[in-house]
């Protein structure tokens, strides 16, 4: 019996490496016979380390997920030491160039090289995980919306306020307070599961933070307090740190037509004068014209 076990010495020095490495040429061309395939894998044969590191990276993420609860993971997620967030994310991009790959073959146009596009097999694997798992939009996004959903579905109210609810690491009130001020920038589809599935409403004009006020607006306020200052004094000698009080409607133009949400802004016209002056050369002809019509002087 021990002879039997032992190697025969006809095998010593036998080149294995090579000969295996025949082998997967062989079978990568398809040009192996089905009984010796069945042979090799009942050896414990790996035709492509590829192969090998795909199963290791779906066991991590089948891992991952269930302890999580889904496949959105962040980059940084690991799983029993295996980087699951890193292997997802190749998964991703491996499966929008499919996506492109087919796009372009629907459209009769032509399709170089199929190389690293994820196979149909592979993504009805990770689907079968997570039916989300690759969103078209950011998956921070579909994170957030999946936690928050499971904060629902536990009986949690819809937070509304940052710090509201943590899941995860996710401020889910901070994401539903973006969601709500960011409504325009969302997909149909995005806004659809928001107000249906989550009951998310867009916020209101009064919620919306006032807009930053552009380059025009500032200059048309600011010519519109010279204006005034050269009406009350008859001049446009404004000392360096006087401040002028003038009256403006809610976008931030000049107003003092009665207009409704109007506010008060005091501006640094000293200051602003000062300047235009010493920035004559870069300024257009309209708006020396405009400052040379109240009494600007340029020297």
């Amino acid at each position: 019996e021990a002879e039997v076990k032992r190697w025969p010495a006809s095998l010593a020095g036998f080149p294995l490496g090579q000969w295996t490495a025949v082998a997967r040429r062989f079978y990568a061309r398809g040009d192996m016979d089905a009984d010796r395939i069945a042979q090799l894998e009942k050896l414990g044969m790996i035709w492509s380390h590829y192969d090998i590191a795909w199963e290791e990276g779906l066991s991590a993420a089948r891992g991952w997920a269930a302890e999580h609860g889904h496949l959105l993971a962040p980059l940084d997620a690991t799983h029993q030491g295996a980087k699951v967030g890193i292997w997802l994310k190749n998964a991703r991009a491996a499966a929008r160039k499919a996506a492109e790959i087919e796009q372009r073959r629907t459209e009769g146009l032509p399709v170089q090289s199929s190389a690293g596009a994820l196979s149909e097999e592979r993504r009805e694997q990770l689907e079968e995980i997570d039916p989300s798992w690759c969103p078209i939009w950011p998956v921070e996004w579909q994170r957030a919306f999946h936690l928050t959903r499971q904060h629902l579905n536990e009986g949690g109210a819809l937070p509304t306020e940052p710090g509201g609810a943590v899941r995860q690491g996710e401020d889910l009130g901070r994401w539903v307070k973006a969601v709500r001020l960011g409504w325009d920038q969302l997909s149909t589809v995005q806004r659809w599961m928001c107000q249906h599935i989550l009951g998310i409403e867009p916020a209101t004009e009064d919620e919306k933070p006032r807009s930053r006020t552009s380059q025009a607006e500032k200059w048309a306020m600011h010519l519109a307090a010279a204006r005034q200052f050269h009406e009350r004094e008859g001049h446009l000698t404004v000392p360096r740190k006087h401040i002028e009080t003038i009256t403006v409607d809610g976008v931030g133009g000049a107003s003092g037509d009665g207009c409704e949400n109007q506010e008060q802004r005091e501006l640094k016209l000293g200051a602003w004068v000062s300047n235009q002056r010493s920035r004559a050369a870069t300024l257009t002809p309209e708006r020396i014209e405009q400052l040379s019509a109240i009494g600007m002087r340029w020297t």
